[in-house]
């Protein structure tokens, strides 16, 4: 029960609702940000560019333009790679770029400064500044990198549909745009090298987007996790804090009870038998140190930095105050321990016996109206066992089906916490009945 609330927290820990991770994934993937958080769908916002942004892509765009430079020299000209015989087998002639051909690769470039804010317009412009351009580039063809790398940038920023269609339209741009070199099959290499290397630019960009997608959900996990790992600290923090607020209330209750009782006594007895109101005095007083003792060795227990009190909790070797409380009340006990040996009974199982005793005792001084209380205590190797008691009024099965608080509620949880059984009655009075095992515990007393 309790590996399925643990579960139940960590669930609703991530996000609050029905987390499907592997979704997630592929819809940042596709372009579509399922959990609405932001994430890396979709193309940025102009506001979200940083300086750094904008001087990356600046570089990115002038890096570009100088690469198709030295690019367009090279494939123009044999004045840096000698390269005479090969042009003539092309059909080929030295050809020294013009202006027009610099500001060809100037307009399919620069635009790159707006590829992250403004993905799709950028490719659309470079790819049509490539196709024009190209068929008055007389002898030499443009370099590809501004429609590369704006289908990379798509790809990147937009995800997996965006990036099929980029990649289909630009290999379809380099496939169909002219190519004015005097060698067609020349041409044709070269318009198939283009394509080829732009289906690769948008593979590398999706590449680059199907990481991101991994890192952006594995610190979204994380994130997840440790709220969850939190919430389920809080969690247990509560539960310990009802188990004391539970100790605290066997405790007070029992004791001012008593307290309540032997007050009520002494002011009968006051004025008719002054021994006797003394006496009452003297068992509140008692009553009352116990109980202080008892809750500050609890509280000393709590107090990481002091030392605890080491003094034992109380057992069953004052269940004849607990008698002796009964009697004070007007109820004729019936207590039985010949068969018990608190020797061969752990500590605390013996202490669980008596809390269970002591918390039966004071609602049946409190609710009961009881005139009789028979109380038996057994143990075997095996098995310690309680029967408890009273000819009272009882209580309807409604009684038991809602109790809250720390009453039978706390009863039965102590008991199964000690994997003993716990069983309850009303009818016909009180009935209270607890075994616990002793074997495989022995050890830990």
């Amino acid at each position: 029960m309790n590996e399925n609330n643990e579960h139940t927290v960590e669930s609703s820990a991530q996000g609050g609702e029905t987390s499907h991770p592997a979704r997630d994934f592929l819809m940042s993937l596709l372009g579509e940000n399922a959990s609405g958080e932001g994430g890396i769908a979709g193309p940025r916002e102009l506001a979200s560019m940083r300086p750094r942004d904008w001087a990356v892509d600046v570089a990115t765009a002038l890096v570009a333009f100088v690469f198709g430079c030295v690019q367009l020299v090279l494939a123009s000209t044999s004045v840096i790679y000698v390269d005479g015989p090969f042009r003539e087998m092309a059909g080929l002639v030295n050809i020294v770029p013009n202006e027009y051909a610099y500001a060809a690769l100037a307009f399919t470039t620069l635009p790159l400064v707006l590829r992250r804010v403004a993905a799709w317009p950028t490719l659309v412009i470079v790819l049509a500044c490539f196709f024009f351009s190209s068929g008055f580039m007389s002898g030499y063809a443009l370099s590809a990198v501004g429609p590369i790398l704006a289908a990379f940038t798509v790809a990147c920023e937009l995800g997996g549909r965006h990036a099929a269609v980029a990649g289909v339209l630009t290999a379809a741009v380099m496939l169909v745009a002219p190519t004015p070199l005097p060698s067609e099959t020349l041409a044709a290499i070269m318009r198939v090298q283009n394509a080829v290397f732009s289906v690769a630019g948008v593979s590398a960009g999706f590449a680059v987007r199907a990481y991101r997608a991994y890192a952006e959900e594995t610190k979204r996990r994380l994130l997840a996790a440790e709220r969850g790992r939190e919430e389920l600290a809080a969690r247990r923090v509560a539960e310990e804090r009802v188990r004391i607020a539970r100790d605290v209330h066997d405790i007070t209750a029992h004791s001012l009870s008593a307290v309540t009782i032997q007050a009520a006594a002494a002011e009968r007895l006051i004025d008719i038998d002054s021994a006797a109101a003394k006496e009452a005095i003297v068992d509140i007083r008692a009553v009352s140190k116990g109980a202080l003792e008892e809750i500050r060795s609890m509280v000393g227990v709590l107090r990481g930095g002091e030392a605890a009190q080491t003094a034992p909790a109380e057992g069953t070797e004052r269940l004849d105050d607990v008698v002796a409380y009964l009697e004070r009340a007007g109820l004729a006990v019936a207590c039985s321990t010949r068969g018990y040996e608190k020797s061969q009974v752990p500590a605390f199982i013996d202490m669980a016996l008596f809390s269970l005793v002591r918390e039966a005792a004071t609602n049946t001084v409190r609710h009961a109206k009881a005139s009789r209380v028979e109380v038996t205590l057994r143990s075997t190797a095996a098995l310690a066992s309680l029967s408890y008691s009273d000819d009272g009024i009882g209580f309807g099965a409604d009684v038991l089906e809602n109790a809250q608080g720390h009453g039978i509620q706390g009863m039965a949880e102590r008991i199964g916490a000690l994997g003993g059984r716990f069983e309850v009655s009303g009818e016909g009075g009180f009935f209270l009945s607890a075994d616990i095992p002793i074997e495989g515990v022995r050890d830990g007393r």
